[in-house]
């Protein structure tokens, strides 16, 4: 296989293109090392030992950082890796052996983040940001029928009106209607807010 070129990421990597196709970053120890220069032919043998021995060695380890820095999604983890250069079957090799250990699985992923968020959020507001993150639809409606509890949203709503101070029985129509709105935005049912300022109005 020919070097058809090699650009520089920083001053001390470059990508190298093979045949005319990207192929992976190298440091330039490593370039000197095992020959890479433009130009420069390079035995397939030379290639599958850089992929195996350097790529798929430095992609596995990235992963490993990545994941002890904070829990991520296989969607995401897979992002990281693809901005870091790292070609596809390399990325698909690091996915693989992180999971191998268990330290990437979405289904705990997604009951984390749940766990983290039922209080102050709404159920709706929560699967979109659990889709955002990469895990599928399924998965997050199932982390949150996993994690909620029965009439966990009235309680959430509950929390958030007494952390904005909004008392009903001073409240004129005109404030409750502001404050329905805000929780309808944020994913929140009217008829859910409805009935909690209800019984707040009750229970005063």
């Amino acid at each position: 296989m020919r070097v058809t070129r090699t650009e520089n990421v920083t001053k001390t990597k470059s990508r190298i293109f093979l045949d005319g196709e990207f192929a992976f970053v190298l440091y330039q120890g490593e370039m000197k090392r095992f020959g890479i220069r433009e130009g420069a032919d390079v035995p397939e043998e030379t290639v599958r030992k850089i992929r195996n021995e350097v790529i798929f060695k430095r992609a596995k380890l990235r992963a490993m950082h990545l994941l002890s820095d904070m829990d991520r999604t296989e969607s995401a983890l897979r992002e990281k890796l693809r901005q870091g250069l790292y070609p596809p079957d390399a990325v698909d090799a690091a996915v693989e052996y992180v999971r191998s250990f268990g330290y990437l699985d979405d289904d705990r992923f997604a009951e984390n983040f749940v766990r983290s968020r039922i209080g102050t959020k709404s159920r709706k507001e929560i699967l979109a940001l659990l889709m955002q993150k990469g895990v599928s639809a399924e998965k997050a409606q199932l982390a949150l029928e996993a994690c909620s509890e029965e009439g966990g949203e009235e309680e959430t709503v509950r929390r958030i009106l007494k952390k904005k101070g909004f008392d009903p029985g001073t409240s004129d129509e005109t404030q409750i209607r502001r404050i329905c709105g805000y929780l309808a935005r944020k994913g929140f049912r009217y008829d859910t807010v409805r009935q909690v300022i209800q019984n707040c109005s009750d229970e005063a």
